[in-house]
């Protein structure tokens, strides 16, 4: 039998099992609490609990949200290294907030501060009210080759020791050089979301891993053959009997009619496709194990896979087959959620390799 290897980064923890027989590395990340959803004097603590929680359950790194409404992602970056041994911040970067220079500078000062590696979420969009508050009035498809511009001057002032001219359509550069310079064992990983064929275009330009929030896994298409690293975004509600997995579920998320119409309005303030794909998702069973209540209720951007061990791990592992390597789960409520993801995780490692 082939013995396991490591699927993050050196850290011991649940999620470091998989078997050799299939080279691709299943990378799991964990999400940072909400700055918007959490009282600020509370705040600070929710963060580093669960970026600790994280490291400790062996997750590759943390999704850092990025919006009008929250705190400074890349604040919350140093907040979670400086509390964090190996966690890699995932970190949401929206070109309308900074320059490309800027995100590549504060990618080469937290290497040369801490020898940590980031990772980027490039954001193309968001609300429209946000981005119109912000006068960014570009297309939706417009803005994912502004996107592709961007993350590729970005990666040129990481890649390359010499100066870096750039000429495109929405943005110059004329003989640019990063200082301090980026050492090669430490560039970020590249995220976009690949939901809309305008994502999946980007994340093939700049060779990064294209997001889905995904449906059903039945109804998913196979990336095996897509040329590029894909992933899921989703969250997980596993224990050892179903029936204590839903009673977990409900109380979690319980039925929320000013959710539901708050999900309504922001579903028509939102051009993301994403969005709109889960919004007019009928739910096919409620006891089946992709759940959309917490979406359609307005608490969670994300769906979930719900019930027994064996369950969730069935559903993993049909994601795992079609060719999805990466999985961002949603905000842990304690370390516990961390734990009982991780069996289901095993199993589908092991029932896929």
């Amino acid at each position: 039998m082939d013995q396991p290897t490591a699927i993050n980064n050196g850290a011991q923890g649940p999620f470091e099992t998989i078997r050799r027989a299939q080279p691709p590395r299943v990378e799991i990340f964990s999400t940072s609490p909400e700055s918007s959803r959490v009282p600020p004097e509370l705040y600070r603590q929710r963060l580093m609990d669960v970026a600790r929680w994280s490291e400790d359950a062996g997750c590759q790194g943390i999704l850092v949200y990025s919006d009008n409404s929250l705190v400074d992602p890349w604040l919350l970056s140093h907040l979670i290294i400086q509390n964090t041994t190996a966690l890699c911040p995932l970190i949401a970067v929206q070109p309308i907030y900074m320059h490309p220079y800027t995100v590549a500078k504060m990618v080469a000062t937290f290497a040369q501060l801490y020898h940590r590696r980031v990772y980027l979420n490039m954001i193309a969009g968001g609300f429209k009210n946000d981005l119109l508050a912000l006068n960014d009035t570009t297309p939706h498809d417009e803005r994912y080759e502004r996107l592709v511009e961007y993350t590729m001057i970005i990666k040129r002032l990481l890649a390359a020791p010499a100066p870096v001219t750039f000429e495109g359509k929405f943005y110059r550069t004329d003989k640019l050089k990063l200082t301090p310079p980026l050492s090669g064992d430490l560039f970020p990983g590249i995220f976009i979301s690949g939901s809309s064929d305008a994502g999946m275009a980007a994340a093939r330009s700049i060779a990064a891993t294209a997001i889905k929030y995904p449906r059903p896994p039945g109804e998913e298409e196979s990336v095996l053959d897509c040329g590029i690293d894909c992933g899921v975004r989703v969250g997980i509600i596993a224990r050892e009997r179903e029936a204590e997995a839903w009673e977990a579920a409900y109380r979690e998320f319980p039925e929320d009619r000013k959710g539901q119409l708050t999900r309504e309005l922001a579903s028509k303030v939102s051009d993301s496709l994403w969005h709109k794909q889960l919004a007019q998702l009928d739910q096919a069973s409620e006891r089946s194990p992709y759940w959309l209540v917490p979406f359609q209720n307005y608490k969670t951007m994300c769906p979930y896979l719900v019930g027994s061990y064996g369950a969730v791990a069935g559903e993993l592992a049909r994601y795992l087959r079609s060719g999805y390597t990466t999985f961002i789960l949603d905000i842990p409520r304690s370390i516990e959620d961390l734990q009982h993801s991780r069996i289901a995780f095993d199993r589908a490692i092991e029932a896929t390799w």
